[in-house]
């Protein structure tokens, strides 16, 4: 009776409220670094990648009301953490949430999940990166042998560039806050131009008659695209991750959170206009890089150039936020007590350095050796239960603390915490029966490691 009662204990909301959880980590963040950070992270291969794929295959030029659906339901959820986030502004975000509302075995099963998706997104961004940027160094006269280029199970030994571009951004992670978010607004800046100069270059060689019909699959393609594209928003969760590093969070992690997040919908709709503007919606089927292919069609034959230094700015943001992210997450649980007590130490520079350097290790490992691509569908199921329990905790905060001041309210409660609920649980509902096996087994890996060391050392009574 008393293990059942320990791991349901909640994180007091006092504690986390009155800042004696907070002070060790620099307040360097405004709302302007966090948007960028979630545009950073929002804006990657879903534009580069999966918008030519979900127009040929599921919705045509329909995709356009795919990303506004799926906009709106992950606005749902995004607004669901634009308050927590105001109400409960410490370090580790929805691990943290979830700590407070709904007790420890709940915070500890977000956390482990949160760190499959970081650490697997992480490392598949990167051999991502790594796949671009072995196109570009024979054009700068550098020939690496094909053995360095790729993981043992596809014909090589280790896959080096994408080792080196996630040690580069940790030791960036290592120099501070302040500095990796200045990275972070450059990269994110030239990714943007990138995508701006595409615009203006296709807009005036759009054919209205590619948007007939418009929608080719009916509204079942709609929303069958939707499910797809809802994928290419994941990501804006990390931004709550940074909580004590931001100025004024009651104020901030709201504008930061909801300004990415509609940064990245305008962007995506635009650029899904003009791709199916350019050329036929079918043209893009097994078209692994859309933008450069309506470039070409427009008759810009420099756009595969373009369009790869967007991807490779774009996929170095990607590394840079998630290394962030997870580190202030095992931050967040050591200091907790339900990893071990090294991991919340912080350095000079105010970073938690050997946080930082556990994610650099366990991302290293997985981008040289594995072929990421076959594990990353997990990285959705984690993020679909992040924001299912987020949601379900806003309910339970609103019903406990009525009358508790916040920064900021999500409208249409209970609605919008419920939409969010019922859409993570139908696009959980499409993943593969293997995906579903193989987060089964992760999470009784989790629940092992918690009744092993976390359940025996949590810093709660």
């Amino acid at each position: 009776m008393k293990m059942e009662k320990g791991i349901f204990r909640k994180l007091p909301i006092s504690q986390v409220r009155g800042g004696s959880r907070t002070g060790k980590l620099r307040r360097t963040l405004g709302a302007f670094e966090l948007t960028m950070m979630g545009v950073g992270v929002i804006l990657g291969s879903g534009l580069f990648v999966i918008t030519g794929v979900a127009a040929a295959e599921h919705a045509g030029p329909g995709l356009v009301l795919s990303f506004v659906i799926a906009g709106i339901a992950c606005g749902c959820a995004a607004l669901c953490y634009a308050e927590l986030a105001s109400f409960l502004p410490a370090s580790g975000g929805a691990y943290t949430f979830v700590y407070a509302g709904m007790g420890e075995i709940f915070a500890w099963f977000i956390g482990w999940c949160l760190t499959l998706e970081y650490i697997v997104g992480m490392s598949a961004i990167a051999v991502g990166w790594s796949a671009y940027v072995s196109n570009i160094l024979p054009l700068l006269g550098i020939q690496l042998p094909q053995e360095f280029l790729m993981d043992a199970s596809s014909g090589g030994l280790v896959n080096l560039p994408a080792i080196a571009i996630i040690s580069i951004m940790a030791l960036i992670q290592m120099k501070g806050t302040k500095e990796s978010a200045r990275l972070n607004n450059i990269l994110v800046t030239i990714k943007l131009t990138v995508i701006l100069i595409f615009i203006v270059l296709v807009a005036g060689r759009i054919d209205p008659g590619n948007y007939d019909p418009f929608l080719p699959f009916g509204w079942s393609g709609v929303f069958s695209g939707a499910a797809v594209v809802f994928f290419a928003y994941l990501g804006f969760d990390a931004i709550a991750n940074s909580a004590e590093e931001v100025k004024d969070p009651q104020r901030d992690m709201p504008r930061g959170i909801l300004g990415s997040l509609a940064i990245a919908t305008i962007l995506y709709i635009t650029v899904t206009l003009m791709l199916t503007g350019v050329s036929k919606y079918y043209s893009y089927a097994g078209v692994a890089a859309p933008v450069a292919f309506a470039l070409n069609e427009a008759g810009i034959r420099w756009g595969s150039a373009l369009v790869s230094a967007g991807a490779v700015a774009g996929l170095m943001t990607g590394v840079l936020i998630f290394i962030g992210s997870e580190s202030r997450l095992i931050y967040s649980m050591a200091r907790d007590g339900l990893l071990p007590k090294t991991f919340a130490k912080v350095s000079r520079s105010g970073v938690p350095g050997k946080a930082v350097a556990c994610v650099w290790l366990l991302g290293s490992l997985l981008a040289g050796t594995l072929p990421i691509s076959t594990i990353a569908e997990l990285c959705n199921m984690g993020t679909l239960w992040a924001f299912f329990l987020v949601a379900l905790t806003l309910l339970l905060l609103r019903q406990r603390y009525p009358n508790m001041d916040r920064g900021f309210s999500a409208p249409l409660v209970p609605l919008v915490p419920l939409t969010a609920m019922g859409m993570c649980a139908l696009l959980a509902a499409q993943l593969s029966s293997v995906t579903w096996t193989v987060f089964g087994g992760w999470t009784l890996i989790g629940i092992c490691v918690y009744g092993m060391y976390g359940a025996k050392h949590s810093s709660l009574p």
